[in-house]
């Protein structure tokens, strides 16, 4: 093997410039093919990752919907709270309500996404800097809502829950301190949020928002099977839906079946490029050798001996294609995932190229595959030169 190496390199070195921008070409089909089996993937896995990340493996939403997609709420929370708490298979229950909120104090005018949440149990934010809103006339925020306000932490502002268009007035108004920055996990970028605790948003938003929540995550406890309590909550609350991360990701990949076909094409067609690409270099190549390949065969060298060395060949330019290619791949994955986290709506912590050590492995075999078939045409047409008429007509040209 050694010294199939040695004379493929030997060979490749001979046209230098050629090789190089044939590596270059294999180069820029790994990279988009790896950046399609990372986006195949990415996605889900990022979205999975990032349910599972506080422990919830199940949501309670209202009947129907989506959690936060219309303005229904579940009435009777802590009814619900203290029943699901009851199942020795529950570990952890965190309400949550959700509401649009406006900043009412003096100059401030601005308006941001509340959720009310049990501080002790929640799982949608992570605290950065101060402490969370323990006390009932505190709140936290997301770094886009302080630059929107210009508030610091410590800040006493007013916050209200509803404004009146015709009576020009606002409702629901409490004066709330700011004791933490946090960041949200599932808002998306730009947004503005804060978070206070549930039974604070729910009396600002007077009988209407009394003991309702929008929302339930359950946490199971080790060792418990979700969809078991799943359905025991089905049975037993039935005015509510329970989608556990297992549903949550199989509604997923239904939204994402386009983007999963379009980087199975484009996937398919990086691959292809290369392997065309591949077999065209050393195919000329060959034509190039034929006279010294004819020499090797008259000299006793035999055809295996041939045909390894030319798919050597092709193998060294696809690794060494697929080397520089993982890298370039990484790059651009990066920065495409950047153009597309961008789209309104979609989480910050959420990802379409998410790296993979599969992907990356994934991306190499079949490259290396690919380099071994693109060796397999000019290998064995090279095997089966004649060798008398090859060497007369090289004598003769």
């Amino acid at each position: 093997m050694t010294v199939h190496l040695h004379l493929a390199l030997l060979s490749l070195a001979r046209h230098r410039a050629r090789t190089g921008l044939a590596v270059l070409g294999v180069a820029v089909a790994a990279a988009m093919l790896l950046d399609m089996v990372m986006l195949s993937s990415g996605m889900r896995e990022s979205f999975g990752t990032l349910l599972e990340s506080r422990g919830f493996s199940i949501r309670l939403a209202p009947r129907g919907t989506l959690p936060f997609d219309t303005e229904a709420t579940i009435a009777n929370a802590s009814e619900i709270v203290a029943m699901l708490s009851r199942n020795p298979d529950v570990a952890a229950v965190s309400p949550v309500l959700g509401a649009t909120v406006h900043v009412v104090d003096g100059a401030r005018r601005s308006t941001a996404f509340a959720l009310g949440v049990d501080v002790a149990v929640q799982g949608d934010y992570e605290v950065e800097r101060g402490r969370d809103a323990s006390s009932d006339d505190g709140f936290v925020a997301n770094e886009e809502f302080v630059q929107a306000t210009g508030v610091r932490l410590g800040d006493t502002l007013t916050l209200a829950t509803a404004y009146s268009p015709q009576l020009r007035s606002y409702s629901g108004e409490r004066r709330v301190v700011l004791t933490g920055i946090a960041r949200f996990l599932y808002m998306s970028r730009g947004q503005s949020a804060v978070a206070l605790p549930l039974t604070t948003l729910q009396a600002m938003g007077g009988a209407e928002r009394r003991d309702r929540a929008s929302l339930f995550m359950v946490g199971v406890r080790d060792g418990a099977i979700a969809d078991t309590v799943q359905r025991w909550i089905e049975r037993e609350i039935p005015r509510v839906d329970a989608i556990s991360t297992r549903e949550a990701l199989a509604r997923v990949d239904e939204r994402l079946a386009y983007f999963r076909q379009m980087a199975l094409i484009l996937g398919g067609v990086s691959l292809l490029v290369g392997f065309l690409l591949v077999t065209t270099l050393v195919t000329v190549s060959v034509n190039q050798r034929v006279g010294e390949i004819a020499v090797q065969r008259a000299i006793g060298v035999s055809r295996s001996h041939v045909v390894q060395q030319i798919v050597v060949e092709s193998l060294v330019i696809s690794a060494l294609g697929a080397a520089l290619g993982l890298a370039l791949g990484l790059v651009t994955a990066r920065w495409l995932n950047a153009i597309l986290a961008s789209f309104p709506g979609l989480p910050t912590a959420i990802d379409f190229f998410l790296f993979q050590p599969r992907a990356a492995w994934t991306a190499l075999v079949l490259l290396v595959l690919s380099g071994i078939l693109a060796g397999v045409y000019p290998s064995w047409r090279a095997a089966s030169l004649p060798i008398a008429r090859t060497l007369r007509e090289e004598a003769v040209a």
